[in-house]
Protein backbone atom coordinates (compact mmCIF):
# COMPACT_ATOMS: atom_id res chain seq x y z
CA UNK A 1 0.00 0.00 0.00
CA UNK A 2 1.09 3.56 -0.79
CA UNK A 3 0.38 6.31 1.43
CA UNK A 4 -0.14 9.97 1.21
CA UNK A 5 2.63 12.14 -0.26
CA UNK A 6 4.77 13.69 2.56
CA UNK A 7 3.14 11.25 5.41
CA UNK A 8 6.18 9.11 7.31
CA UNK A 9 5.93 5.32 6.45
CA UNK A 10 6.24 3.39 9.84
CA UNK A 11 4.83 0.77 11.85
CA UNK A 12 0.94 0.35 11.95
CA UNK A 13 0.19 2.51 15.65
CA UNK A 14 3.31 4.28 16.05
CA UNK A 15 3.31 8.32 15.78
CA UNK A 16 6.18 10.16 15.27
CA UNK A 17 7.10 12.61 18.10
CA UNK A 18 6.04 15.45 18.19
CA UNK A 19 8.55 18.49 19.29
CA UNK A 20 9.83 15.49 21.64
CA UNK A 21 13.68 16.75 20.59
CA UNK A 22 13.02 20.49 20.95
CA UNK A 23 11.24 19.89 25.11
CA UNK A 24 14.35 17.27 25.72
CA UNK A 25 17.03 20.76 24.90
CA UNK A 26 15.28 22.68 27.01
CA UNK A 27 15.02 20.46 30.43
CA UNK A 28 18.90 20.03 29.76
CA UNK A 29 19.19 23.73 29.29
CA UNK A 30 17.20 24.85 32.23
CA UNK A 31 19.10 22.25 34.47
CA UNK A 32 22.53 23.40 33.06
CA UNK A 33 21.71 27.29 33.98
CA UNK A 34 20.21 26.36 37.47
CA UNK A 35 23.52 24.31 38.33
CA UNK A 36 25.23 27.46 37.04
CA UNK A 37 23.41 29.26 39.38
CA UNK A 38 24.29 27.58 42.01
CA UNK A 39 27.96 27.02 41.89
CA UNK A 40 27.75 31.60 41.48
CA UNK A 41 26.04 31.98 44.52
CA UNK A 42 28.53 29.25 46.18
CA UNK A 43 31.56 31.12 45.00
CA UNK A 44 30.13 34.14 46.11
CA UNK A 45 29.18 32.81 49.42
CA UNK A 46 32.81 32.10 49.98
CA UNK A 47 34.12 35.32 48.52
CA UNK A 48 31.73 36.62 51.28
CA UNK A 49 33.15 34.38 54.16
CA UNK A 50 36.56 35.08 53.31
CA UNK A 51 36.48 38.83 52.56
CA UNK A 52 34.48 38.73 56.25
CA UNK A 53 37.74 36.41 58.17
CA UNK A 54 39.65 39.02 56.07
CA UNK A 55 38.60 41.84 57.53
CA UNK A 56 37.67 40.42 61.30
CA UNK A 57 42.08 39.68 61.28
CA UNK A 58 42.69 43.07 59.91
CA UNK A 59 40.41 44.34 62.65
CA UNK A 60 42.22 42.22 65.57
CA UNK A 61 45.50 43.14 64.45
CA UNK A 62 44.52 46.84 64.59
CA UNK A 63 43.09 46.30 67.74
CA UNK A 64 46.16 44.56 69.39
CA UNK A 65 48.77 47.36 67.74
CA UNK A 66 46.46 49.89 68.90
CA UNK A 67 45.69 48.66 72.57
CA UNK A 68 48.19 49.06 75.17
CA UNK A 69 49.87 46.03 76.90
CA UNK A 70 49.89 44.61 79.96
CA UNK A 71 53.12 46.55 81.01
CA UNK A 72 51.83 49.97 79.93
CA UNK A 73 48.75 49.56 81.72
CA UNK A 74 50.00 48.26 84.96
CA UNK A 75 52.68 51.68 84.24
CA UNK A 76 49.14 53.79 83.85
CA UNK A 77 47.42 52.43 86.59
CA UNK A 78 50.46 53.04 88.71
CA UNK A 79 51.01 56.87 88.27
CA UNK A 80 47.21 57.09 88.50
CA UNK A 81 47.23 55.15 91.92
CA UNK A 82 50.64 57.53 92.91
CA UNK A 83 49.09 60.84 91.97
CA UNK A 84 45.65 60.10 94.06
CA UNK A 85 47.83 59.55 96.56
CA UNK A 86 50.30 61.97 96.67
CA UNK A 87 48.46 65.22 95.38
CA UNK A 88 46.71 66.21 98.42
CA UNK A 89 50.15 65.53 100.09
CA UNK A 90 51.56 67.95 97.36
CA UNK A 91 49.06 70.59 97.80
CA UNK A 92 48.76 70.52 101.24
CA UNK A 93 52.75 71.40 101.68
CA UNK A 94 52.71 74.04 98.87
CA UNK A 95 49.74 75.71 100.45
CA UNK A 96 51.95 75.79 104.19
CA UNK A 97 55.01 77.12 102.23
CA UNK A 98 53.55 80.09 100.66
CA UNK A 99 51.53 80.55 103.88
CA UNK A 100 54.72 80.30 106.10
CA UNK A 101 56.94 82.56 103.98
CA UNK A 102 54.03 85.39 103.03
CA UNK A 103 53.60 86.00 106.98
CA UNK A 104 57.23 84.86 108.05
CA UNK A 105 56.22 83.50 111.43
CA UNK A 106 58.92 82.08 113.91
CA UNK A 107 56.75 79.50 114.93
CA UNK A 108 56.01 77.98 111.68
CA UNK A 109 58.65 77.48 109.47
CA UNK A 110 58.25 76.89 105.30
CA UNK A 111 58.67 73.08 104.89
CA UNK A 112 61.36 73.40 102.80
CA UNK A 113 63.56 75.31 105.41
CA UNK A 114 62.49 72.04 107.54
CA UNK A 115 63.72 70.05 105.33
CA UNK A 116 67.17 71.83 104.37
CA UNK A 117 67.82 71.19 108.04
CA UNK A 118 66.53 67.73 108.85
CA UNK A 119 69.15 67.07 105.73
CA UNK A 120 71.94 68.73 107.29
CA UNK A 121 71.16 67.55 110.57
CA UNK A 122 71.21 64.10 110.18
CA UNK A 123 70.85 62.82 106.72
CA UNK A 124 74.59 64.41 105.24
CA UNK A 125 77.01 62.05 106.00
CA UNK A 126 79.69 60.33 104.41
CA UNK A 127 78.18 57.45 101.91
CA UNK A 128 80.15 54.61 104.07
CA UNK A 129 78.18 55.36 106.82
CA UNK A 130 74.53 55.34 104.97
CA UNK A 131 74.54 59.06 104.58
CA UNK A 132 73.95 59.32 108.53
CA UNK A 133 75.58 61.72 110.70
CA UNK A 134 76.47 61.23 113.83
CA UNK A 135 73.71 62.95 115.73
CA UNK A 136 71.48 60.65 113.43
CA UNK A 137 73.34 57.26 115.20
CA UNK A 138 72.72 59.10 118.16
CA UNK A 139 69.29 60.00 117.96
CA UNK A 140 67.58 58.10 115.36
CA UNK A 141 68.97 54.31 115.64
CA UNK A 142 68.69 54.21 119.50
CA UNK A 143 64.81 55.15 119.10
CA UNK A 144 64.15 52.44 116.16
CA UNK A 145 66.13 49.89 118.65
CA UNK A 146 64.23 50.03 121.63
CA UNK A 147 60.62 50.57 119.35
CA UNK A 148 61.76 46.99 117.04
CA UNK A 149 62.62 45.66 120.37
CA UNK A 150 59.10 46.44 122.00
CA UNK A 151 57.29 45.80 118.78
CA UNK A 152 59.05 42.39 118.04
CA UNK A 153 58.14 41.03 121.86
CA UNK A 154 54.74 42.33 122.26
CA UNK A 155 54.01 40.83 118.60
CA UNK A 156 55.36 37.36 119.50
CA UNK A 157 53.50 36.86 122.99
CA UNK A 158 50.15 38.48 121.42
CA UNK A 159 50.31 36.02 118.82
CA UNK A 160 50.80 33.45 121.09
CA UNK A 161 48.63 33.98 123.81
CA UNK A 162 45.92 35.33 121.06
CA UNK A 163 46.06 31.61 119.82
CA UNK A 164 45.86 29.79 122.68
CA UNK A 165 43.13 32.01 124.31
CA UNK A 166 41.13 31.77 120.78
CA UNK A 167 41.14 28.20 120.73
CA UNK A 168 39.40 27.12 124.15
CA UNK A 169 36.05 28.77 124.61
CA UNK A 170 36.66 28.31 128.43
CA UNK A 171 39.73 30.41 128.41
CA UNK A 172 38.18 33.18 126.20
CA UNK A 173 35.59 33.63 128.96
CA UNK A 174 38.16 33.90 131.34
CA UNK A 175 40.17 35.84 130.14
CA UNK A 176 38.23 38.47 128.00
CA UNK A 177 37.24 40.54 131.18
CA UNK A 178 40.40 40.82 132.35
CA UNK A 179 42.04 41.59 128.68
CA UNK A 180 38.99 44.48 127.95
CA UNK A 181 40.40 45.97 131.76
CA UNK A 182 44.40 45.90 131.20
CA UNK A 183 43.54 46.91 127.36
CA UNK A 184 41.91 50.41 128.98
CA UNK A 185 44.47 51.47 130.92
CA UNK A 186 46.77 54.12 129.31
CA UNK A 187 50.18 52.97 129.32
CA UNK A 188 51.73 56.55 130.64
CA UNK A 189 49.02 55.23 134.10
CA UNK A 190 51.73 52.58 134.52
CA UNK A 191 55.42 55.03 134.08
CA UNK A 192 55.48 55.15 137.89
CA UNK A 193 54.71 51.22 138.40
CA UNK A 194 57.40 50.39 135.58
CA UNK A 195 60.06 53.22 137.20
CA UNK A 196 59.58 51.41 140.53
CA UNK A 197 60.41 47.66 138.95
CA UNK A 198 62.59 48.67 136.04
CA UNK A 199 64.64 52.37 136.73
CA UNK A 200 65.02 54.74 134.34
CA UNK A 201 66.51 53.74 131.29
CA UNK A 202 66.17 51.07 128.25
CA UNK A 203 64.45 48.65 129.91
CA UNK A 204 61.61 50.76 131.35
CA UNK A 205 61.45 52.13 127.92
CA UNK A 206 61.06 48.81 126.64
CA UNK A 207 58.65 47.22 129.06
CA UNK A 208 56.16 50.76 128.13
CA UNK A 209 56.10 49.91 124.69
CA UNK A 210 55.82 46.26 124.81
CA UNK A 211 52.74 46.65 127.59
CA UNK A 212 50.50 49.17 125.09
CA UNK A 213 51.65 47.33 121.77
CA UNK A 214 50.45 43.76 123.12
CA UNK A 215 46.88 44.19 123.28
CA UNK A 216 45.72 44.85 119.95
CA UNK A 217 47.46 41.80 118.97
CA UNK A 218 46.05 39.66 121.86
CA UNK A 219 42.88 40.21 120.94
CA UNK A 220 42.43 40.30 117.42
CA UNK A 221 44.48 37.12 117.17
CA UNK A 222 41.82 35.56 120.11
CA UNK A 223 39.03 36.92 117.24
CA UNK A 224 40.50 35.63 114.06
CA UNK A 225 41.13 32.39 115.90
CA UNK A 226 37.81 31.90 117.55
CA UNK A 227 36.45 32.56 114.01
CA UNK A 228 38.31 29.70 112.43
CA UNK A 229 35.33 27.89 109.31
CA UNK A 230 33.79 24.51 111.34
CA UNK A 231 34.55 23.00 108.35
CA UNK A 232 38.51 23.13 107.69
CA UNK A 233 38.62 21.75 111.35
CA UNK A 234 36.46 18.84 110.59
CA UNK A 235 38.88 18.37 107.65
CA UNK A 236 41.51 18.41 109.60
CA UNK A 237 40.34 15.88 112.27
CA UNK A 238 39.37 13.73 109.21
CA UNK A 239 43.21 13.84 107.82
CA UNK A 240 44.32 13.06 111.70
CA UNK A 241 46.37 16.06 111.99
CA UNK A 242 47.85 16.87 115.70
CA UNK A 243 47.14 19.46 117.50
CA UNK A 244 50.49 21.81 116.33
CA UNK A 245 49.71 20.90 112.80
CA UNK A 246 46.16 22.33 113.18
CA UNK A 247 47.32 25.42 115.08
CA UNK A 248 50.06 25.73 111.99
CA UNK A 249 48.43 24.69 108.53
CA UNK A 250 44.38 25.87 109.67
CA UNK A 251 44.25 28.50 112.63
CA UNK A 252 46.80 30.21 111.72
CA UNK A 253 46.20 31.24 107.94
CA UNK A 254 42.20 31.38 108.94
CA UNK A 255 43.60 34.19 111.77
CA UNK A 256 46.60 36.18 109.42
CA UNK A 257 44.07 39.22 108.39
CA UNK A 258 43.28 40.25 112.06
CA UNK A 259 46.74 39.29 113.31
CA UNK A 260 48.07 41.71 110.86
CA UNK A 261 45.25 44.39 111.92
CA UNK A 262 46.38 43.76 115.52
CA UNK A 263 50.01 44.51 114.21
CA UNK A 264 49.42 47.62 112.41
CA UNK A 265 47.61 49.17 115.49
CA UNK A 266 50.28 47.98 117.89
CA UNK A 267 52.99 49.38 115.31
CA UNK A 268 51.79 53.24 116.17
CA UNK A 269 51.10 52.25 119.60
CA UNK A 270 54.90 51.01 119.81
CA UNK A 271 56.04 54.75 117.80
CA UNK A 272 54.22 56.86 120.01
CA UNK A 273 55.31 55.09 123.39
CA UNK A 274 58.94 54.93 122.31
CA UNK A 275 58.44 59.25 121.82
CA UNK A 276 56.74 59.20 125.16
CA UNK A 277 59.37 56.67 127.14
CA UNK A 278 62.09 58.75 126.15
CA UNK A 279 60.66 61.97 127.21
CA UNK A 280 61.10 61.14 130.47
CA UNK A 281 64.22 61.95 133.12
CA UNK A 282 67.02 59.35 132.79
CA UNK A 283 67.42 59.52 128.84
CA UNK A 284 70.15 60.15 127.23
CA UNK A 285 69.48 59.88 123.36
CA UNK A 286 66.89 59.26 120.70
CA UNK A 287 64.38 61.60 118.90
CA UNK A 288 62.09 62.40 121.83
CA UNK A 289 65.21 63.31 123.76
CA UNK A 290 65.82 65.75 121.18
CA UNK A 291 62.49 66.81 120.95
CA UNK A 292 63.00 67.47 124.32
CA UNK A 293 66.32 69.41 124.33
CA UNK A 294 65.11 71.43 121.16
CA UNK A 295 62.15 72.82 123.21
CA UNK A 296 64.59 73.77 126.20
CA UNK A 297 66.44 75.96 123.79
CA UNK A 298 63.95 77.20 121.42
CA UNK A 299 65.06 75.43 118.65
CA UNK A 300 61.89 75.35 116.75
CA UNK A 301 63.33 73.94 113.31
CA UNK A 302 64.90 70.62 115.06
CA UNK A 303 61.23 70.36 116.61
CA UNK A 304 59.49 70.40 113.58
CA UNK A 305 62.73 68.39 111.56
CA UNK A 306 61.64 65.80 114.59
CA UNK A 307 58.46 66.06 114.45
CA UNK A 308 58.09 65.55 110.23
CA UNK A 309 61.14 62.86 111.03
CA UNK A 310 58.58 60.69 113.41
CA UNK A 311 55.69 61.19 110.54
CA UNK A 312 58.07 59.61 107.86
CA UNK A 313 59.17 56.87 109.65
CA UNK A 314 55.44 55.82 111.14
CA UNK A 315 54.59 55.99 107.12
CA UNK A 316 57.74 53.72 105.68
CA UNK A 317 57.10 51.28 108.62
CA UNK A 318 53.27 50.87 108.29
CA UNK A 319 53.60 50.34 104.45
CA UNK A 320 56.54 48.13 104.87
CA UNK A 321 54.26 46.04 106.87
CA UNK A 322 51.26 46.49 104.77
CA UNK A 323 53.73 45.46 102.00
CA UNK A 324 54.09 42.11 104.10
CA UNK A 325 50.31 41.42 104.82
CA UNK A 326 49.58 41.09 101.14
CA UNK A 327 52.60 39.28 100.56
CA UNK A 328 51.17 36.27 103.03
CA UNK A 329 47.33 37.01 102.62
CA UNK A 330 47.19 38.30 99.11
CA UNK A 331 45.82 41.61 98.47
CA UNK A 332 41.69 40.35 98.74
CA UNK A 333 41.76 39.27 101.82
CA UNK A 334 43.54 42.08 103.72
CA UNK A 335 41.81 44.06 106.11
Amino acid sequence: MSGEPGTPVGRPGTAAPRGGGTHGGGDTQGSGTQGNRTRSSRIKSTRTKSTRIKSTRIKSRRAKNTAPSPRQDRFGTVAHHVLLRWSVLVLAVGVWEAVARAHGSVYFPPPGRIARHAYDLWFSGPARHAFLTSAAVDDILPSLGRMAAGFAVAAVAGIVLGLAVGRSRRAYALCNPVLQFARAVPPPALVPVFVVIFSFGTPMQIASIVFSAVWPVLINTAAGARNTDPLRLDVAAVLRLNTAERLWFVVLPSALPRIFAGLRLSLSLSLILMVFSELLPGTENGIGFTLTDAQTRSDLLTVWAALVLLGALGHLLNTGLLAVEKRLIGRGKAL
